[in-house]
């Protein structure tokens, strides 16, 4: 369990779950709102994540093993799990998540091999495109949609402007994670920002990504009148991804492990916190 557990790095199902929780309150005043969807999204994101993330170490097996950074640590090239049983794992996890869907509502159900194709298709995109890193934010962003249609089964455009701010805070975030990798990915022919734009224009685009994330972040505040808790939350938020960009530099990635886990984690925590106590209270 300890190598499964580490093969999908669980600890970093707390990047996007804190916004699968607002998308599930923002829907608080619905009659219809049920604690039990509670726990099946809850479970939804964790079958999810875990497809995903074991997914992503099987395609990336032969690719990791070559990494000096990851030939040691990853699970299957350190051959402490092999391919089969992670693929296995991949084939649980998916069939765990439709079957929950199933359980939620109907549409939700019918979308899950949507969901299914984005988070798992997202393995093979540095394979062909530089914009890797926003397909990874597309993934991540359908948490608060997903969570909001687990219980309304309808659109609305509120949790949509959440999902884009998991698009853009996420992107830049894994630019950051990605210049550890920029030489190796350009000499193996993996497409990343850091290859194609460079170190220094990277970390550019990753501020501007975060940018943009700070100015959504606003306009939900003004235009749906949240209050003081919103407030603070949104203010932790923004301050952890400028702290962020002040751990790393072009010439020295010694802290992007604490730019990309400790921060980021801690900024979704926080956020979460915040913005549901603002819906309840």
């Amino acid at each position: 369990m300890k190598k499964y557990l580490s093969l999908i790095k669980f600890s970093h199902t707390i990047f996007a779950l804190p916004f699968a929780v607002i998308g599930f309150f923002l829907a608080y005043h619905e009659s219809n709102i049920s604690y039990l969807t509670f726990i099946y999204v809850i479970l939804c994101m964790v079958f999810a994540r875990s497809a995903a993330m074991a997914f992503n170490r099987y395609i990336d097996r032969d690719i990791d093993t070559i990494n000096p950074r990851t030939s040691e640590i990853r699970e299957i090239p350190s051959k402490k799990i092999n391919p089969s049983s992670a693929l296995k794992f991949v084939i649980l996890n998916s069939i765990l998540f439709v079957i929950t869907t199933f359980f939620i509502n109907q549409l939700c159900f019918l979308l899950s091999p949507i969901a299914l194709i984005i988070i798992l298709g997202y393995s093979y995109t540095k394979r062909f495109t530089f914009l890797c890193h926003f397909v990874l934010g597309i993934g991540l962003s359908l948490s608060p949609i997903g969570a909001y249609l687990a219980v309304t089964e309808s659109f609305d455009i509120l949790p949509i402007y959440f999902s884009i701010i998991v698009l853009f805070w996420v992107a830049g975030f894994d630019i950051i994670y990605s210049l550890q990798d920029e030489k190796f990915d350009a000499k193996n022919n993996l497409n990343s920002i850091p290859v194609y734009l460079g170190k220094k224009n990277a970390l550019l685009l990753s501020r501007f990504l975060h940018f943009i994330t700070f100015l959504i972040l606003i306009f939900i505040g003004i235009k749906y009148n949240f209050g003081m808790y919103y407030l603070i939350g949104a203010t932790i938020f923004s301050s952890l991804l400028v702290y962020q960009h002040t751990l790393v530099t072009a010439d020295d990635l010694r802290k992007v492990n604490i730019a990309f886990f400790t921060t980021n984690g801690i900024a979704s925590l926080v956020f979460g916190l915040f913005v549901v106590l603002d819906i309840l209270i």
